[in-house]
């Protein structure tokens, strides 16, 4: 995948980050003819973008993003005829278990129903018809039959290959350590392999995001939460759609298996930018305390021993720590996996053949940054996507190429600008 031989002196667009927001927005640049290059400190999907659930959503979503996962859901599409990335529309169902489940489902979907969605509610009868046999007493279920999944082990490579045949260059192993500048505007990036021009740069680096803006004097409020999943040898059960099941989760794979996880599998480790970003946190924490745990442990002191501000002419930290790989929560994978084994009792049959834990880069709102960053002309960034960004990376790259491009934006990018939350400091202070 890694392009051969020296690095190109020149560009039109520089994109820093090999996961999926940033090889999409690659292949769309690409797709418009515009000159191209990605560079990966790491492997190409190395973190989040191939450890995630894998769902191609449009349900539940914040409705400021549903259009962007209508579009997102056209160009998996679109993608997997050119490659396959194991996309595939699945169906997906929210169970309900009672009337208040009902109802705020009920309310979703009026919110986004000028949106023209596919989702429905449907009656117990309707939801046990896609499940197999239950020890709940489901009353229902909210379903979409063209949400689905894609491979996330395959996703970002496949989209990458189609990039690279447009002419994109992609580098893995070569970190960005920091942007050139002249007169307040981008002219190119540094990287640990020499300078590279350009005349805009695409930020797209998840979880190391907010380190790389703050050494440019960009304060980004973003922090990490730790998502751990499970999958099963491959495994033959009547469940063919996604499936939330309000305490755990589980989608077949395209290899047979099962990837099984659970919202409470998701834990905050407690490290110094929690302190410091409380001010933006501190409600959003409160919101979603049973879903996400924090932990004080080791992590916290190998951030606060990592530089926030550092040199670009040495090595960086970038280069110091290719790879996030964190452990998987012990307890929250086999709470999930219990969970999904009481409920279902036909996969008591299945064999767990791995579980794995993802860095997830969030925001204080959950909605992702796609904007230009004040300040910086020519510099865009595109991070901060909570969990929901592998579903939508298609079209948030389609939405990125088009800012990039100065073009029209066929959906509203204002709840996704950096500016929003510098509200949040002018309130505290």
């Amino acid at each position: 995948m890694t392009a051969l031989g020296p690095l190109p002196i020149a560009v039109d667009v520089v994109v820093i980050g090999g996961g999926i927001i940033g090889i999409s927005t690659a292949y769309a640049l690409a797709k418009a003819g515009v000159s191209v290059c990605v560079f990966e400190k790491g492997r190409l999907a190395g973190e989040q973008s191939s450890r995630n659930w894998g769902w191609v959503r449009t349900l539940t979503r914040d409705v400021a993003e549903v259009p962007l996962a209508i579009r997102a859901n056209a160009l998996w599409a679109d993608i997997q005829s050119r490659a396959d990335v194991g996309f595939r529309r699945t169906g997906l169902l929210y169970l309900q278990e009672n009337d208040a489940d009902a109802a705020a489902h009920a309310k979703w979907i009026a919110a986004a129903r000028d949106h023209g969605l596919d989702a429905t509610l449907l009656t117990r009868d309707a939801a046990v018809r896609h499940l197999p046999p239950s020890s709940r007493a489901w009353s229902g279920a909210m379903y979409s039959a063209s949400d689905g999944v894609a491979e996330p082990q395959r996703a970002t490579h496949g989209i990458a290959g189609l990039a690279q045949d447009l002419g994109a260059k992609i580098y893995e192993h070569c970190a960005v350590r920091g942007i050139e500048s002249a007169a307040g505007r981008v002219t190119g990036v540094i990287t640990e392999r020499g300078v590279v021009r350009a005349q805009a740069v695409v930020i797209a680096g998840g979880a190391w995001s907010r380190l790389f803006c703050g050494n440019l004097g960009a304060d980004f409020p973003q922090l990490k939460v730790r998502g751990s999943v499970l999958r099963t040898a491959p495994f033959e059960a009547p469940l063919h759609a996604a499936v939330n099941g309000k305490d755990f989760t589980c989608r077949k794979r395209a290899d047979g298996g099962y990837t099984v996880s659970q919202f409470g599998a998701s834990m905050a480790d407690v490290v110094p930018d929690s302190f410091r970003l409380m001010h933006h946190f501190g409600r959003a924490w409160l919101a979603n305390r049973e879903f996400v745990r924090l932990r004080f442990g080791k992590r916290f002191f190998e951030e606060l021993r990592m530089p926030r501000r550092f040199a670009v002419d040495r090595e960086t930290p970038f280069e110091q720590c290719r790879v996030l790989d964190p452990a998987p929560s012990a307890r929250g994978v086999s709470q999930a996996w219990a969970r999904l084994t009481e409920t279902f009792p036909v996969f008591g049959q299945a064999r767990i053949a791995q579980s794995w834990a993802g860095y997830i880069d969030v925001t204080p709102d959950g909605l992702p940054v796609m904007s230009a960053v004040p300040q910086h002309a020519g510099l865009f960034l595109a991070s901060g996507f909570s969990g929901h960004g592998f579903g939508i990376g298609p079209a948030a790259g389609e939405l990125m190429a088009n800012l990039v491009q100065g073009n029209a934006l066929a959906v509203d990018a204002a709840p996704f600008r950096f500016g929003r939350f510098a509200r949040v400091r002018s309130e505290k202070a």
